[in-house]
């Protein structure tokens, strides 16, 4: 069995837990979420890194065999230094899915939906100018999306008034596909597909990194998963501040 750290800024992190369950139903799990300074995407590089440092270290301490970022912005801020500091440790990132969402395209218009800090991080731009480069790619800020998600309001009028207001300027560019570039905005998924109708597909790229933990342990010789049932599930929960979103989103995974 394995244990696995899993930090975001907030409750994010949940929606990548959620598919990293599905393939590894019974190992140990730490999440911890940042929420006392969430939202990070307005953070500095740095700020983040120490914050990073911090709960990783944490998560060593009570002996996880991996980690993984489940959050955009600091994995763009920090995992390469992570990854240099602690160079034995598997660590997984996020990375906004810009590649099949490129290839998926039927307009030639995709969007991108992201906190400031990913859209303007070198991680995200080098693999849009990678993978874009034949399709219009439109960016917006999720404004207010992880908020929404860490007050637990993923319904109703006013949830869908936030989520317009970045949406809409997508589905007028044309794009038929959008990524979602934060690990909390997949909480919002229903109101986002209701908003754009059944014709936009939407990218979320946990389900990649859930995979990408499965190689790494695999190729650290790391054993993992036990009894899928899901009574045996061991997730232990902290936080910086309150964590009541967190464990209320847990319930619903």
């Amino acid at each position: 069995m394995a244990t696995i750290g899993i930090m975001d800024s907030g409750s994010g992190g949940l929606s990548v837990l959620r598919e990293i369950l599905r393939l590894l139903p019974a190992d140990r799990f730490l999440y911890f979420s940042d929420n006392a300074n969430c939202p990070y995407g307005e953070k500095s590089a740095e700020f983040i890194l120490g914050r990073c440092r911090e709960i990783v270290g944490g998560f060593l301490a009570q002996g996880a065999d991996a980690i993984v970022i489940a959050c955009n912005t600091a994995t763009a801020a920090a995992i390469a230094e992570l990854r240099r500091e602690w160079p034995d440790v598997p660590f997984i990132g996020m990375e906004p899915a810009v590649k099949p969402a490129a290839l998926g395209t039927r307009s030639g218009v995709i969007g991108v939906l992201a906190t400031a800090g990913t859209l303007k991080a070198s991680k995200y731009l080098d693999t849009r100018d990678t993978y874009a480069g034949d399709v219009k790619v439109v960016e917006r800020v999720g404004r207010g999306f992880v908020e929404l998600v860490e007050n637990l309001q993923l319904e109703g009028p006013e949830t869908e008034a936030v989520v317009a207001a970045s949406l809409e300027p997508l589905l007028r560019a044309g794009a038929d596909t959008v990524v979602l570039g934060c690990t909390h905005y997949p909480f919002l998924l229903p109101v986002l597909q209701k908003l754009a109708g059944p014709s936009v597909r939407f990218i979320d790229p946990a389900p990649a990194a859930a995979r990408q933990l499965v190689r790494m342990l695999d190729a650290h010789n790391i054993a993992h998963s036990g009894p899928a049932d899901p009574s045996l599930r061991d997730i232990t929960i902290k936080s910086s501040g309150q964590s009541e979103t967190a464990r209320r989103l847990l319930s619903v995974i």
